[in-house]
């Protein structure tokens, strides 16, 4: 027979067990990114993140999980539903506290039902359900999951869609220089133009992995993190404990992409490495024309190039990356509402939401920098 857990921390399971349960292709659901985030003050509970991680077990053995919080509210989670709070709180109803499984501040598409086979992944929706409507929570909420993941979930789930640029390697694409040949001539031009920008002013790079970084690096890189929060207003969540630790216990899956005038850090970009796959995260720095693009998208490419990486994935938002040859890419997540008569009112919304993202993506794809 199997058995739920509910638990209020990783430090509970070994990392090996976590981590029998993916392949460790996606850096964000291993044991040590979640629990580093949860032992280096990451996860402030004024910002409504309380770990409650559902696992399952027969026996002694760990057999599934999904990494799950506690939200008084939607801060940092890439899937906005601000509105659907608002309408709660229009008719009297509380859609705080609610239940998230996901990855918190990464709107990264990755496994989210960890087991290794369906019967279980099901086991842990259900599951799920049961612990919402035990708990009086108003829904639950699985964000960024896998397409293969989609058929796991019965029609009560809802569905929405979003659109997301992301880089995908081609056939023949050996180098920098093959990337920009499939392009049109003007974005080819653009791009280029760009990159001598950043070359005119003396600006060059440092790519170094975690088990490469000094303590200076991780200082710079976590220098430019809060500076790009403060400018827009926002309050960092990642301590420079945490880069620490992922240097340490992720040598090779954190890339830092450090500019340098002079001997001198003027930006960077940090990005965590996975199987096929480079994941920009964070970026900051002087505000020079152009670096932000050489920065965060240019040298991730180079990267993935030069390193045999078939995918980048840049981050949320941001239409200026199509120009810059990524291309839009759906996501997904999925919602259960707890109320019946908010399900279907939902249902309807989350409908008319899809449709309008597949047409907003058909409109990005023909603005395609790429030549036929």
């Amino acid at each position: 027979m199997a058995r739920i857990r509910w638990l209020d921390s990783l430090r509970a399971i070994p990392a090996e067990r976590w981590d029998g349960l993916h392949d460790g292709c996606n850096p964000f659901i291993s044991h040590a990114f979640l629990a580093g985030l949860e032992q280096h003050g990451c996860l402030r509970p004024e910002w409504g993140w309380t770990p409650q991680h559902l696992t399952l077990w027969r026996g002694d053995e760990l057999v599934g999980a999904v990494p799950g919080y506690l939200k008084e509210n939607s801060h940092g989670e890439f899937v906005f539903d601000h509105a659907w709070a608002h309408a709660y709180a229009r008719h009297g109803l509380d859609y705080f506290p609610k239940w998230l499984g996901a990855v918190p501040y990464s709107p990264v598409t990755g496994p989210r039902l960890l087991a290794r086979d369906d019967d279980d992944r099901r086991a842990l929706l259900h599951a799920i359900v049961e612990h919402v409507q035990a708990a009086g929570l108003s829904s639950a909420h699985v964000n960024f999951h896998e397409a293969a993941e989609d058929e796991l979930f019965d029609d009560d789930w809802l569905q929405r869609l979003d659109v997301q640029f992301q880089w995908r390697r081609r056939p023949g694409w050996e180098g920098f220089g093959d990337f920009l040949a499939a392009m049109d001539s003007k974005h080819r031009k653009n791009i280029r133009q760009e990159r001598a920008k950043i070359n005119r002013a003396g600006i060059g790079f440092r790519i170094v992995h975690g088990d490469e970084a000094g303590d200076d690096d991780l200082r710079a890189m976590h220098g430019f993190y809060l500076q790009t929060f403060a400018e827009y207003g926002n309050a960092p969540a990642l301590t420079l404990p945490f880069l620490r630790h992922l240097a340490e216990r992720m040598p090779r899956q954190l890339v830092l992409f450090l500019a340098m005038q002079d001997d001198t850090p003027i930006a960077g970009a940090l990005c965590l490495r996975g199987g096929d796959t480079l994941y920009g995260r964070y970026w900051g720095g002087t505000a020079l024309p152009g670096l932000h693009f050489e920065t965060c998208y240019y040298q991730g490419i180079d990267y993935c190039l030069r390193e045999g990486l078939r995918r980048f994935e840049p981050g949320a938002q941001g239409e200026h990356k199509l120009a810059r040859g990524f291309l839009p890419t759906e996501v997904r997540s999925r919602h259960w509402i707890g109320d019946p008569a908010f399900r279907q009112a939902l249902a309807d919304w989350c409908g008319k939401e899809r449709l309008d993202v597949a047409r907003y993506a058909r409109q990005l794809a023909a603005h395609s920098p790429f030549k036929p």
